[in-house]
């Protein structure tokens, strides 16, 4: 749908700084605690199993339950939801709102017993497919455990039908805080079931449906005096109709997408054993920062960029925009310098015990450090692809998605024979940047409006750039010199310092949020 922008005068401005940076620290508090769960889940799981044959099967097994996640539930659906929700509650009430609510999640009943259905019988026949390197026996156990977790995708569509609710209300914390639900059922799990089980990996399948029920129904409560769900089914409803034409090209966006796993996941079952789980470990670490802060601003800026879309209102959309952005990279440049610095550190104290070993610690370092240099380009694609969502645009983030994994593929057959798991994380950062830089031109040009300050926002990244590259030599030379003294020390030490540091130069150098974005009203 092409619609265009155009300035009101008498909106006032795009979302204001102190109400903005309240929504992102609600859910950032939310989401850091899930993190550091998802840490904690992580670091169980390293103890237990390692970067071993057992784990590969279950990453293999969950990745298709989780892809699908991000297709038909926390990606399509929710981005495709809360813009129609959005303007529907605007401009017709909170009543034909719910008649709409009512009328997707009946839908989507229906839909997700099917598929569920259908996985779990299919299993034997599409599994092979996404590990062609595993054995016989390691194929085996990866299709019984892809069976057990499949329902997953059933309970999270539903989930995140209740997540568009309550962040079109601007109820963020119950959606923030729901995968802290999914974590704890995990690690639960893996402590109080892994004696019941021939086979310890069938804990942590189990554990995912446990916690994708606890992510459903944490969320009810907080629909009060809101929703209340009732049995509602009209297939001629207009936006019915709408959130299927805007899903569709998004769906196949996000399946492009998801061929990155897919081919990165095949290569690496042909390299060594563990590979697979390497990746994931390194990619949890490179998510933490993009999970915490940059969903929590990609949450925050959906439905508030949704709603000057529909009041058509160019510069609100691009000011609340160039906050988003703003924020997420005052996060992001030093993570990047940070993890740098400290990767191996960092991985070592996390996860070299039990099962996981000296050599597993070398291949994930190996591996995030290649991750890296997309985090930047990952961070700015996800808002800017919210932004186009906003606009209820889904046919750009498409083809630019189309481009990107392309090259992606390309960039993954080209460095994993030199490069092997390295080369695999260094396509997916390449593919990233890549990818940010379209969107960002793309943009751009739909706006096409001149107020967007980017000389002064340039000179705020370039302070924060400077800051992030001082800080991280610093931490670098700093760990080398407390590493005699143990992981645990020298980690704190060197986080804490860097920290302080960064957050000092940055309010020397007036780069702080707040200090930002009153120079930019």
């Amino acid at each position: 749908m092409n619609l265009e922008l155009t300035p009101q005068q008498n909106m006032g401005t795009a979302c204001r700084a102190p109400t903005f940076l309240k929504s992102v620290l609600v859910i950032s508090s939310s989401t850091v605690l899930s993190r550091i769960l998802g840490l904690v889940r992580d670091v169980v799981i390293a103890h237990l199993f390692g970067a071993s044959r057992a784990y590969d099967a279950y990453l293999i097994a969950f990745m298709i339950p989780h892809l699908l996640r991000r297709l038909l539930a926390e990606g399509a659906l929710s981005s495709a939801f809360i813009p129609i929700f959005t303007a529907r509650l605007t401009k017709d009430g909170p009543k034909q709102a719910e008649r709409f609510a009512n009328t997707v999640f009946t839908a989507a009943l229906v839909f997700f017993a099917v598929l569920t259905v259908l996985g779990i019988f299919l299993a034997p026949f599409y599994v092979p497919f996404f590990a062609d390197g595993f054995s016989r026996e390691q194929l085996d156990l990866t299709v019984r455990l892809t069976q057990i977790t499949f329902p997953f995708i059933a309970l999270v569509g539903l989930a995140a039908i209740v997540m568009g609710v309550l962040n079109s209300y601007e109820r963020f914390f119950a959606p923030a805080f729901a995968p802290v639900l999914f974590n704890v059922g995990v690690i639960l799990s893996a402590f109080g079931l892994l004696s019941f089980f021939a086979e310890p990996i069938y804990a942590l399948a189990v554990g995912v449906l446990l916690g994708g029920l606890g992510q459903l129904l944490f969320q009810i409560p907080y629909l009060k005096d809101r929703w209340r769900y009732r049995p509602q089914l009209d297939l001629r409803d207009r936006d019915l109709q709408k959130l299927f034409t805007l899903m569709l090209p998004s769906v196949v966006g996000l399946a492009i997408f998801q061929i990155n796993s897919i081919v990165d996941n095949k290569l690496a079952s042909h390299l060594a054993e563990g590979s697979i789980s390497a990746l994931q470990y390194a990619i949890r670490l490179f998510q933490l920062p993009l999970g915490v802060f940059v969903v929590s601003v990609g949450s925050v800026l959906l439905p508030t960029l949704s709603t000057h879309a529909a009041a058509k209102d160019t510069e609100s959309f691009a000011q609340a925009l160039r906050e988003g952005a703003k924020f997420s990279l005052f996060i992001l440049l030093p993570a990047t310098a940070g993890l740098f610095a400290l990767a191996q550190p960092i991985i070592q104290l996390l996860f070299e015990h039990g099962s996981f070993t000296r050599e597993d610690t070398i291949v994930t370092t190996y591996a995030l450090i290649n991750y890296l240099p997309g985090l930047i380009g990952y961070g700015l694609a996800y808002l800017l692809t919210r932004a186009f969502y906003a606009l209820q645009d889904t046919r750009t983030p498409l083809v630019v998605g189309a481009i990107t994994v392309a090259l992606n593929v390309i960039l993954d057959y080209t460095l994993v024979g030199p490069l092997g798991v390295g080369g695999l994380a260094l396509a997916t950062s390449l593919a990233g940047i890549a990818n940010a830089l379209m969107l960002f031109v793309l943009l751009q040009k739909r706006l096409d409006t001149q107020d967007v300050g980017l000389t002064r926002l340039g000179f705020d990244l370039a302070k924060m750039l400077g800051a992030s590259a001082l800080m991280g030599i610093i931490v670098h030379f700093l760990a080398l010199w407390t590493s005699p003294l143990g992981e645990f020390f020298a980690v704190g030490l060197c986080v804490t310092f860097g920290a302080g540091m960064y957050l000092g130069l940055a309010w020397l150098w007036e780069c702080l949020p707040a200090q930002a974005f009153r120079r930019l009203r």
